[in-house]
């Protein structure tokens, strides 16, 4: 990693003194293996490394990138982000990045082991997945996919106003998606398993879930429509704080495209409800020490028991916003900043599942959902998206649904949360699922 703060070193020194120069350098690996009927499908490797170099004059910013770390690539690099800093619109909140004093986390993101380990491993993982997927249950008709994938990535941001930092991890998972059949009926279900190194990942969680999530579906019928308690399967749910996280992006604010704005210290959902945003947590798939401009990641409590608390920010929407970065700058060496959320996750409560489940009584169980993104509205919050799920009877699993819709608003969803899961699952993507209760949602079927 040394290699990547003197490439920076040497460009940042070339700095002139009426501008601010940063430069992020990074590198990475990437393989990803799919298998059917115990065949190599698809697979794939990829590594990249480069320079990203932002130049800041008179109010104006320049980028460039290269996808190569010669030296000579390099120099042209700064030359032409400085070049495009000329053509830029004047803007008085363009500035990079500043040391805050938050010291960078040492956090235990990185397994060389990871990065020995033979292609044929990995291909033999996947159809090791795909034989534990079919074992599941006699009426799993076919594997859709089993798939691995990991990767290592190293990176480094160095700026003229003092920014030099460095970190490295790894990251891995394995994914499954299954078809159950039962006479014409068929469903589908998926599986997954994270981890830092292959020892960490669960084969038999993640097959087992595939299978269980295909097979409790069989026979679904259309509910009648109702308004109900839904409980949201943690990877709904999952998928659910991606959109709300969303819209407490500090950029999202500042561009009105959030239902949030302007309520910061208000009640915004029940008490129940605290979440966060925290890159130092190593269990979460996106974790890191720093962010894209190289502050040091830190934990943001975004809503409190209920309480707005603030969103995220980058240096430039915190400046905008005349507060100060939350350290949530997103980017690869080959763009400039943007801002979001890097590991979302809810508080979890004391309970799991089958005890949420009991607490509601008569209720719908809502195991998957589609055209999420599609179907929500930030600025209003109007939510409707199809799901399919299971009916829950007298606190317990009843009979499977689908091809229904449920509909609300993210306001009143989030205020109708009546009960926080204690079943945390981090996933391979920014955000934790966990089983959540919230009542009177609308129901629509046939």
């Amino acid at each position: 990693m040394s290699e990547l703060l003197e490439i920076g070193d040497r460009l940042v020194a070339q700095a002139r003194a009426d501008e601010q120069v940063e430069v992020v350098v990074g590198r990475s690996t990437s393989t990803g293996v799919r298998v059917y009927e115990g065949e190599i499908e698809q697979l794939s490797s990829a590594t990249s490394a480069g320079v990203g170099v932002r130049v800041v004059a008179g109010g104006r910013q320049g980028f460039a990138y290269a996808g190569s770390l010669d030296p000579d690539v390099m120099a042209d690099t700064l030359a032409e982000a400085r070049d495009n800093a000329t053509f830029a619109s004047h803007d008085e909140h363009l500035g990079l990045a500043e040391p805050d004093g938050v010291p960078v986390p040492e956090l235990d993101l990185y397994r060389e082991s990871l990065t020995q380990v033979a292609t044929d491993a990995k291909v033999d993982l996947a159809i090791a997945l795909e034989k534990a997927v079919k074992a599941q249950d006699p009426r799993i008709s076919a594997v859709e996919s089993a798939n691995y994938a990991d990767g290592w990535s190293e990176g480094a941001v160095i700026t003229s106003t003092g920014i030099r930092t460095v970190g490295r991890e790894t990251s891995c998972y394995v994914s499954a998606s299954c078809v159950a059949s039962d006479g014409d009926d068929t469903q589908t279900g998926y599986g997954f398993s994270v981890g830092r190194t292959m020892e960490d990942l669960d084969l038999e969680s993640a097959a087992a879930d595939a299978g269980r999530r295909a097979t409790r579906l069989l026979g679904a019928t259309k509910p009648s429509s109702g308004r109900f308690t839904i409980v949201l399967d943690p990877y709904v749910t999952a998928q659910l704080l991606g959109i709300i996280g969303s819209t407490l992006s500090g950029e999202a604010v500042l561009k009105g495209r959030s239902l949030f704005a302007d309520r910061v210290g208000e009640s915004v959902a029940a008490g129940s409800l605290t979440l966060i945003d925290d890159a130092t947590n190593p269990l979460a798939y996106s974790s890191s020490e720093t962010d894209g401009e190289g502050l040091a990641s830190r934990r943001n409590v975004l809503i409190d028991q209920g309480v707005l608390q603030g969103f995220v920010h980058n240096a430039y929407t915190a400046r905008r916003a005349g507060t100060t970065s939350t350290a949530n700058a997103v980017r690869g060496f080959s763009s400039t900043p943007g801002v979001g959320c890097r590991a979302l996750s809810l508080v979890p409560g004391t309970a799991l599942q089958p005890e949420l489940l009991a607490g509601v009584g008569e209720g719908v169980l809502i195991a998957s959902v589609s055209g999420l993104h599609s179907g929500v509205n930030p600025v209003s919050g109007d939510f409707s998206t199809g799901a399919q799920g299971l009916r829950i009877s007298g606190g317990e699993i009843a009979e499977p649904l689908r091809e229904f819709t449920i509909a609300s608003t993210l306001q009143k969803m989030l205020a109708e949360v009546d009960a926080v899961g204690a079943d945390l699952e981090w996933l391979p993507m920014r955000s934790a699922g966990v089983s959540l209760v919230v009542r009177d949602v609308t129901v629509s079927g046939s």
